[in-house]
C-alpha cells in the first residue's frame, strides 16, 4: 500500500497543510491530556484530530484554487 503524495518523488506537496494541522492537533491533545491526567493519550487523540484538521485545510485550499 502506498501513500499518494501527489508527485513522483514521494515528497509531500509544497503548500500542503497536513503538518500545520497535526501541530495544531497535538497542541489541543496535550491540553486535553493534561486535563485528563493522561498526556500520552492526549497526544494520540491530538494527532488524530490534527490529521482531520490538515485534511480539511488541504480540501479548502484545493477549493480556493
Amino acid at each position: 500500500m502506498s501513500l499518494d503524495t501527489g508527485n513522483q518523488s514521494g515528497a509531500p506537496r509544497p503548500g500542503g497543510k497536513m503538518g500545520l494541522g497535526i501541530a495544531m492537533g497535538i497542541a489541543i491533545g496535550v491540553a486535553l491530556g493534561a486535563a485528563m491526567d493522561n498526556v500520552g493519550a492526549g497526544i494520540a487523540i491530538g494527532v488524530a484530530i490534527g490529521a482531520g484538521i490538515g485534511t480539511a485545510l488541504n480540501a479548502q485550499q484545493k477549493k480556493e484554487k
